[in-house]
Formats: C-alpha cells, structure tokens, sequence
C-alpha cells in the first residue's frame, strides 16, 4: 500500500458512501462539527462504491472546501465491506471511527465513542443501536438476518453493525487481512481486542432508502458463515446419519412387514421416495462443498480486494 499521508491525524472518519447525492453534504457538516470539539486534529474519508448517482461530484465539491476531508473513488462497485476496506487503507489516525453515511449513524454520537474509548482504555467501542429508526420490514430482516447469522456462524452480533470507534492497532492488524469474503464487523471480532459495548441513539434516514435488499442480506450471512465457521460441513454429516438411520428402519420394516404378510404387494411409491430424497441430499451436500470450494477457489486467485480509480486530497 502507498503512504496515504504526511501527516497522523488524531481522528479518522471511513464513511463509504452510496446513492448519498442528497446527503454527502450535511454528512460532512455532521461530522466538522462534532469532530472540532475533539480535536481540530482529524481527517474525513469518504469511500464513493461506484454510486450510480452524482455522489462522487458532492464528495468532490466537499474535498475542495476543506483539506480534511478526502475522496476515494472505486472503479467498479466492490460492496459495502469492502469500500470500508478500502477507507481504512487510508485512513491515518490514532483513532478510526466507521459509519454508514446515510446519518442512522449519528455523528454526535462519536464523541461519546471517543470518551469511552479514552477514559477506560479501550481498544475498540462498539455502537449498539437502541430504539431504531428503520420501518417494520427493515426492522424485521435485520433481526432474521441477526438470528440466521448467529445460527450458522456463532457470531453475536448484538444489534451491532459496523459503527465504532477502533484504535490504530487494531485498524492495523485488519488491513492485514487478505479475506476475500469480507464483513468488516466479523473479521474486527475474529481480532480479539479489548471491546465494549455503547448504546447509541439511532438517526432516522435523510434520504433514500437502503441499498440491502433481502437478497444481499443472505448474500452476506452465507459470505460470513463459509468465512467463519464449518458448522454447514458439519451439519452435512449430521444429515447423513439421519438419512442412514431412517433408512435402517426402513428396510426392518420392510422386511418384517414382508415376513409377517403385511405386504402382499412389492411397493413402488416407496422406492421412488427414497430414491428422489437421498439424490436431493446428495445434490445438497454437494452444492455445500462447492460453495466451501468456490470461497477457497476466490481466495487463492489472490486479486485485489478493492481498486481505486480517483483520488482527492490523498498524499502520495
């Protein structure tokens, strides 16, 4: 990686943004002023995921009224981990604060962050959302995305997402981290610093609505689940051995059936059945496997994980 900056900033703030025209503005706002009475000390990091919209131009328009705050334009869109990736391969502080730029993170939680993080030694300070400002649908996915994602994974995420507070070092050891399957709150978790957990005060959306559908939802608990935990694998074997059983006891009831002239007529359906439910499980134990290869088959070609296409305010 290039040497981002000159200079160490105090605080750094990674927002990737996406489908923000309308809000990159007051994001910016939000956040000179409740970092000025931290520290006049810190740098803002605005990630644009190839929005699709003019948010790379309002990114552009704030870089140009103050060097603090920087822009990084992806080539393609990457995702939301990995623009998050990306922004903390820049970023430069003592401390880095990350947040979504849609302002349900609240800027004028950070310095609460930050006194926590200083005044008890804390490596890392999560923000828990309490009371949140989302609709029923949205509020309903994430908690079945929480539950789902617990299950498979053995992660907790505690109504915890990426919003945080999280020293230097810890930022450091993350960028080591060449996963390719990335979730930025798994892989900080998988570190082991010394973590506590905020309650914070979650903003309704300025604008917009989310860009997580359903769909990507269970794109990312599969993406977590495979990068964290064999318990899939283990559940196939589980699987097996029920199947085996049941079909022990099939075939003794078969037989004992057939013996004691139960059976006065060999069964079709029978036979179909089993045929049709143990070549289902072998195409789903197959289709398992395959995605454990297809994740080690994305590792193992060792591409970039995210590519930087323009640049604002970064020195070199």
């Amino acid at each position: 990686m290039p040497n981002i900056t000159g200079s160490n900033p105090h605080i750094s703030v990674v927002s990737p943004v996406y489908k923000a025209e309308k809000i990159v503005a007051e994001l910016v706002r939000q956040l000179h002023e409740n970092l000025a009475a931290l520290t006049a000390d810190y740098e803002i990091v605005l990630v644009n995921d190839a929005s699709p919209d003019e948010s790379w131009p309002a990114i552009a328009a704030e870089c140009a009224k103050d060097k603090r705050v920087k822009g990084i334009n992806l080539s393609r869109n990457f995702g939301q981990h990995y623009a998050i990736t990306a922004g903390l391969h820049y970023a430069a502080g003592e401390w880095v604060v990350v947040m979504d730029c849609d302002l349900q993170d609240r800027p004028d939680e950070i310095p609460n962050l930050y006194r926590k993080a200083q005044g008890e030694g804390w490596d890392i300070v999560y923000a828990r959302r309490s009371m949140r400002q989302d609709g029923i649908m949205k509020r309903m996915t994430s908690w079945a995305f929480g539950i789902i994602l617990g299950w498979l994974s053995g992660i907790n995420t505690d109504n915890v997402a990426n919003f945080g507070i999280y020293h230097k070092k810890v930022i450091s050891e993350y960028n080591k981290m060449s996963e390719y399957a990335r979730s930025f709150g798994s892989l900080i978790r998988y570190l082991g610093f010394r973590s506590c957990i905020v309650d914070v005060l979650h903003g309704k959306r300025l604008y917009g609505k989310s860009s997580y559908s359903l769909k990507q939802l269970f794109r990312l608990a599969t993406d977590v689940t495979l990068s964290n935990s064999n318990k899939p694998l283990k559940w196939t074997v589980g699987v097996g051995f029920i199947i085996s059983l049941f079909s022990f006891i099939l075939a003794f009831y078969n037989m004992a059936a057939k013996l004691t002239g139960m059976i006065q007529l060999p069964g079709y359906t029978t036979t179909v059945f089993s045929i049709w439910f143990v070549g289902g499980m072998i195409l789903f134990v197959l289709g398992v496997l395959g995605l454990y290869v297809g994740r080690v088959f994305d590792q193992v070609k060792g591409r970039q994980l995210f590519v930087v296409k323009d640049e604002i305010n970064i020195s070199d």
